[in-house]
């Protein structure tokens, strides 16, 4: 077998479908974000706006934040030196998941090198925990929950996307007497829609199911104090596992979950994936400590990031672009075509600075390839301006379909 030959037929698949993935090299300028330098492969560089970042409100440039990091890598070094039962857990890992069970009214938090790990780690463990255990799985959660829950060794149910009359079917049809659990999220990342959380821990509650939910995508930006959409809500305490990160609106890195000291003990227990990884380094946990807390009472900051987005979203209907708005801060534009959708992505940065990554299949399904938009709080009026020209612009070359313009 030639082996090359077959890695170059892999490849060729997905640039002939437009799905081929290509890294934007592209270096952040302290206090100015969300402006970047992209450099190019043949090394000249191109300043960018950088429309499609997870920092979601400009925590990673973040003055307390900086100050964090830079006292502790000061006073402890680069590295932790090892996984957290082997030297590992500092008094900045410590303060850090004492932050987060705070932030969700938790008796412990444990934290994880990613989010993605948290989900996997966690879900892939609970079956040890709780034999017999089915997971019932939303049929849109992240790969990290797929993959947690593929790789448990249990059973699992996936029900219809925010669907309640299906989850309750099945939950019919297993035994009164089996321990459940039911996964979901709070703000699907990419369609930006919300899960319903209240019907679903009625649900638990009426058929004896824990409750495990995603705030990825929520966290620092919903409720008073920035813990999600339960804290929005009024139902962070029906919730047993909660899921966040700290690298998307806390501008750092790492993941969490929060839940009763029980449960979090009993994960750092049996998961190999908490048990056999090195810490995040010390000065990483103090700048999420800080971000954490930071937002706690930044409500200001919050408030403008979603009048933000509410004016990109206003913006783009006003040009008749198919927008998937569902009230969330994720600002997706269906185009349909996984190679006009590279088209485009590609046009606007090299034409018009402006960075977005195409979101094509296996993200999403085949026929729903998109543009998704992530505006701060720091996406001025004149940046909006710009996409939106360009938009128009590259919307028509492409001949892609719209609405009557608004106005």
């Amino acid at each position: 077998m030639s082996y090359d030959a077959a890695l170059d037929t892999a490849l060729k698949r997905l640039r002939d479908e437009g799905r081929y993935r290509t890294f934007i090299d592209v270096e952040r300028a302290r206090g100015n974000f969300p402006n970047a330098v992209w450099t190019k492969e043949d090394g000249s560089t191109q300043d960018v706006t950088i429309w499609c970042g997870n920092d979601y409100l400009g925590m990673g440039q973040h003055p307390v934040v900086l100050a964090a990091m830079h006292e502790a890598i000061d006073a402890t070094g680069a590295g932790s030196g090892g996984t957290r039962n082997i030297s590992g857990t500092t008094v900045y890992h410590k303060r850090l998941e004492a932050e987060l069970a705070d932030l969700h009214q938790k008796e412990a938090a444990l934290l994880f090198t990613s989010a993605y790990i948290a989900n996997d780690a966690t879900l892939s463990t609970l079956p040890k925990l709780f034999p017999g255990l089915v997971i019932l799985s939303d049929s849109l959660n992240h790969a990290s929950m797929i993959e947690g829950i593929r790789r448990n060794g249990g059973a699992k149910r996936v029900f219809k996307h925010n669907d309640l009359d299906d989850l309750r079917v099945q939950l019919q049809s297993l035994p009164a007497n089996t321990p459940k659990l039911i996964a979901f999220e709070s703000v699907y990342s990419m369609d930006g829609d919300f899960g319903p959380i209240e019907a679903i821990c009625d649900l638990a509650d009426e058929y004896g199911a824990l409750t495990y939910i995603d705030e990825v995508h929520a966290v620092g930006m919903y409720g008073p104090r920035g813990a999600g959409v339960a804290e929005r809500d009024g139902l962070m305490d029906r919730i047993d596992i909660i899921n966040g990160t700290l690298a998307k609106s806390y501008g750092v890195m790492g993941g969490y979950i929060a839940a009763s000291a029980k449960m979090c003990d009993a994960i750092r227990s049996y998961a190999p994936g908490f048990i056999f990884t090195t810490s995040l380094p010390p000065a990483v946990a103090a700048g999420a400590a800080a971000s954490v807390a930071h937002l706690k009472t930044d409500q200001a900051l919050r408030d403008l990031h979603q009048q933000c987005a509410a004016t990109l979203k206003l913006r783009l209907k006003g040009l008749g672009l198919p927008l998937i708005d569902h009230g969330s801060h994720i600002v997706p534009v269906h185009v349909g075509d996984p190679v006009k959708c590279k088209m485009i992505s590609d046009r606007l940065l090299e034409d018009h600075g402006i960075y977005v990554q195409p979101i094509n299949f296996p993200t999403v399904p085949r026929g729903t390839e998109r543009l998704r938009f992530t505006p701060s709080p720091v996406h001025g009026p004149d940046m909006v301006d710009a996409l939106i020209d360009a938009m128009d612009d590259l919307w028509s070359r492409c001949a892609l379909n719209r609405a009557e313009k608004a106005g």
